[in-house]
């Protein structure tokens, strides 16, 4: 009897044991913690609590006191702005990011310029940086494949919100001469400014962000009050990158007054570019600082080659010859009163070495939106230039 009853206690310990081991099958195991979501630049401002965050944003300048932030002519690599877009120029909008020194050698602009408009996520401390909300003592940073209006080269519109959805869609796989085809057929047809209007235009497209009141001069830099335009020295006035006799098209609604390729500029400063095709070298400019000149060519300062080449190129994309006014081509001579513009070899050149930056972007989508209704392509895709040229 006391045999048996050991029996059925074993046999009974048995089953219970299976049932405990069935049990703990279907309980949920913990696993692996979901990674928190990257911070956006917003939320990272509305949160300089001092704790540890990854936050995603676009790279739009390089922050060097509290209410200032460069986009071009990098002083270090010491730090970054971050935005939730790549055509943000408000401070208000940014967080400034401390670039470590393990981090400066990818991360840095000066050695990196071409990090402006591309996303990336960043761990560090939610703290202020430059008196301003920033981001501290990073641990990691990161590119997250996503380009500020680069598009991928998927010709989709890209990650850059103001490009609209399937904007460049009939440019998708095209290179060359199918490619510039393609281009036309998407900017064609813009709306049209006089040549008095263009005035009040290019004081909004190129006010100065530090000052409300002036504009920027496109090749000098310098920054001077709006009410100054006009034809007498020290004035500024409409410079044509494209000159009117490349063309001869004058002031007449279309080339003569697109803003794509139109800019302030010191009266002086403009009549010594004159028509003159561009190209490196030449003599010192005066009243234009790093600008070389000589009989037949000029050469901008650094940090605007890229915008001057950017612009010819719309030009020579926009203007096939079949509203009216010349075929404009660019080409790699120096050409005088022709419809073609050089050298192409140095504005391919210009605009690899200085690429497009927030505030480049930002006069896109303004032109676009408030304007002529068209983007400048080489502006939202730069690797266009070389497809085609």
């Amino acid at each position: 009897m006391t045999r048996t009853l050991g029996l059925r206690r074993r046999a009974l310990h048995a089953v219970l044991l299976s049932l405990l081991a069935a049990t703990a099958l279907l309980v949920p195991r913990p696993g692996p913690a979901a990674a928190a979501a990257p911070l956006t630049v917003a939320q990272a401002i509305a949160t300089q609590n001092s704790s540890t965050a990854t936050v995603r944003g676009y790279v739009v300048g390089q922050p060097t006191a509290t209410s200032t932030v460069v986009t071009s002519g990098f002083p270090n690599d010491y730090a970054i702005a971050l935005a939730d877009a790549p055509g943000t120029s408000a401070t208000s909008q940014m967080v400034y990011v401390q670039v470590p020194t393990a981090f400066r050698a990818s991360f840095g602009l000066r050695s990196n310029p071409s990090l402006m408009g591309k996303q990336v996520d960043v761990t560090g401390t939610l703290t202020a940086y430059f008196s301003h909300p920033g981001l501290k003592d990073g641990t990691d940073f990161a590119l997250t494949g996503s380009g500020g209006g680069d598009g991928g080269g998927d010709g989709g519109g890209g990650t850059d919100p103001s490009i609209p959805a399937g904007y460049y869609d009939p440019a998708a796989g095209k290179t060359g001469a199918a490619l510039a085809a393609a281009l036309h057929g998407i900017i064609d047809g813009n709306r049209t400014l006089s040549y008095t209007q263009v005035w009040d235009a290019l004081k909004v497209t190129d006010a100065d962000p530090a000052n409300s009141n002036n504009v920027i001069e496109f090749y000098s830099g310098r920054s001077v009050p709006k009410s100054t335009n006009g034809g007498d020295a020290d004035d500024w006035n409409r410079e044509h990158t494209w000159p009117q006799s490349h063309g001869d098209f004058g002031t007449s609604a279309g080339p003569g007054t697109d803003l794509h390729h139109l800019r302030p500029e010191d009266v002086t400063v403009n009549s010594t570019r004159g028509n003159k095709d561009f190209d490196n070298g030449g003599s010192a400019v005066a009243q234009c600082p790093d600008c070389f000149s000589d009989a037949d060519s000029f050469e901008p300062r650094d940090s605007v080659k890229g915008d001057v080449a950017r612009g010819l190129m719309y030009m020579a994309v926009r203007y096939e010859g079949g509203d009216g006014f010349a075929d404009l081509e660019l080409n790699d001579s120096i050409n005088g009163t022709t419809p073609y513009l050089g050298k192409i070899s140095v504005l391919l050149a210009w605009s690899a070495a200085d690429p497009p930056t927030a505030a480049e972007r930002a006069r896109n989508d303004r032109i676009y939106r408030d304007y002529q209704g068209n983007r400048n392509p080489f502006v939202d895709h730069p690797e266009y230039a070389e497809a085609i040229w």
